[in-house]
Order: structure tokens, then C-alpha cells, then sequence
């Protein structure tokens, strides 16, 4: 017959009948357990993060259960500990940003431009499609706006897909020679 190496393996196979150490503890946690949550939740904002605060506040109970003198103080006893457990977390959480004397440099827009450039060059072409006749604005919104085809545009408008390439190029022929918006291209 062989005898068991460690004690504690051959007495977990051993019935469930066993108390837990604290059973003190244990029905403490159970009746406690909800109003010390609201405590975590209220310490932490995100319910699974309370939870695991208030596991890691019982866990330090748990080990400190014999030196606690007044059982009839534990509340604020795992109050403590859950502020302390929490102010742990918080100094050492990961710090992303660091202060630095310069500031440094935004990352260039693509296409080089600057935003207000940009936003001047919209506007001044808004202005130019308004001065167009109204046929003429109706086809180049649709065309280049909406992103319709020649074909889709024509039967929008009711009109023929030639007349919309031709209204189409008159009034782009307008566009490249408008005053406003030669100024603000350049």
C-alpha cells in the first residue's frame, strides 16, 4: 500500500463535507455581498470592474479574517480595503500620454491642403454652380454630386442623354472660367 504524497490531494477527494475555515466569512459575504457591490460600482463605474474589485477586497479580508477584533465593523473594514485596493489600481494603471516642452506637429491632410483652403475652395464652388442656369445646375449636381450616369441623369430630368453631355460641358466650360474660382485655386 502506498501512502499519499501530499495530504491535502487525498484529502480534496475526500466528501464535501467540509466547512470553509471562516464559515463566519462565508455568511458574512453572502449577507453583505450587494450593498458592498454598490460600494464598487460605485468606485469604479463598470459593473464587471466592480466585481473584481470587491473579489480582491474579500480576498484581502479573507486573509486578514483572525486579526479583525470587531466583526460588527467589517463593513467599514471592506470599504478600506476596497478604496485602497482601487487607489492601487488607479497609481498603477499605464500612463499613455506624457507632458513634453514642444508640442508636436499634426500629421499633414492628405492632398497637402489646409482644411480652411479647402472648405474656401467648396464654397467659392457652390457659389459658381448657383450662378449657372438652372438646367445647367440641375445636370452638373446630379452628375458630379449625386454621382448619377449620363443615362440616369437624362431620365431624371426627362431630357436626352445628349443634351445632358452638352449641358454638361457648357456649363463645366463655365466653371473653369470663373473668376471667383480661379482666385481661390491659386
Amino acid at each position: 500500500m502506498t501512502t499519499p504524497v501530499c495530504t491535502r490531494a487525498s484529502s480534496a477527494a475526500a466528501p464535501a463535507t467540509q466547512t470553509l475555515p471562516y464559515a463566519s466569512f462565508s455568511s458574512y459575504m453572502r449577507a453583505r455581498q450587494p450593498v458592498l457591490l454598490r460600494t464598487a460600482r460605485s468606485l469604479t463605474g463598470n459593473p464587471s470592474d466592480a466585481e473584481d474589485l470587491l473579489q480582491t477586497a474579500l480576498a484581502k479580508t479573507y486573509v486578514a479574517w483572525e486579526r479583525i477584533e470587531d466583526h460588527r465593523a467589517l463593513d467599514g473594514y471592506v470599504r478600506r480595503a476596497l478604496v485602497n485596493t482601487r487607489t492601487s489600481q488607479w497609481r498603477k494603471r499605464k500612463v499613455d500620454e506624457f507632458a513634453c516642452d514642444e508640442l508636436p506637429e499634426p500629421d499633414p491632410v492628405p492632398g497637402g491642403d489646409d482644411p480652411a483652403e479647402q472648405q474656401a475652395l467648396r464654397d467659392a464652388m457652390w457659389r459658381a454652380i448657383m450662378r449657372l442656369p438652372a438646367r445647367q445646375r440641375a445636370m452638373v449636381v446630379l452628375r458630379y454630386y449625386e454621382d448619377l450616369s449620363e443615362a440616369q441623369t437624362a431620365e431624371v430630368l426627362g431630357v436626352s442623354v445628349g443634351t445632358v453631355k452638352s449641358a454638361v460641358s457648357r456649363a463645366l466650360g463655365k466653371l473653369r472660367e470663373d473668376a471667383e474660382l480661379g482666385l481661390v485655386r491659386k
